[in-house]
C-alpha cells in the first residue's frame, strides 16, 4: 500500500459510526437485550483480552447490526490456531491498536524518540466461524 493509497483511519472510523447512526443504532449504547451474552465487554478468545477504547463502541455496534449472540472475538489466523475456520463469504470488522516503541530498543531513553503506530487489525466473532476449540480457561465467558 502507498502513501496515496492509505485509507484514513479517523474517516473509516466516522464513516462507520454514522452509518450505525442511519441504521438506528446508537453505537456507545451497550447492546443489552440483543446478545445473549449479556452486558460484558467484547473479549478477543484466544488471548482472553477485552477490547478497549473506540473497539468496544465499535464491535458493540457490529454485534447490534448483525445479531450475533456473542461478545467474542479472533482473527482469522487466530480462528486457524484453535482449530476452527471462518465461514467462506463473512466480513470481519476492524479494529485498532495504538501503542509506541523507542527504535533500538533502549528504553533508558524512553521519552527520547519514542515512536508511535497505529496498526489495524480485522476480526470475525465467533458466530461466524465454524470448528472451534475454545480454551477451557474462556468457555462460559
Amino acid at each position: 500500500m502507498t502513501k496515496h493509497e492509505r485509507i484514513d483511519l479517523y474517516q473509516d472510523v466516522t464513516n462507520r459510526i454514522v452509518e450505525q447512526l442511519e441504521n438506528g443504532v446508537a453505537p456507545w449504547v451497550q447492546p443489552w437485550s440483543n446478545t445473549a451474552s449479556g452486558p460484558s465487554l467484547p473479549l478477543n478468545v484466544t488471548t482472553g483480552r477485552r477490547y478497549s477504547g473506540i473497539n468496544v463502541l465499535l464491535l458493540w455496534g457490529t454485534v447490534q447490526m448483525c445479531g450475533f449472540t456473542s461478545q467474542r472475538w479472533l482473527t482469522f489466523n487466530q480462528a486457524r490456531t484453535v482449530g476452527g475456520s471462518v465461514r467462506k463469504g463473512e466480513k470481519g470488522t476492524t479494529v485498532f491498536y495504538a501503542d509506541s516503541y523507542v527504535p533500538g530498543g533502549n528504553e533508558a531513553d524512553e521519552d527520547e524518540r519514542a515512536v508511535r503506530f497505529l496498526k489495524r487489525y480485522t476480526v470475525f466473532n465467533i458466530d461466524q466461524c465454524e470448528h472451534l476449540v475454545i480454551p477451557p480457561f474462556l468457555v462460559g465467558r
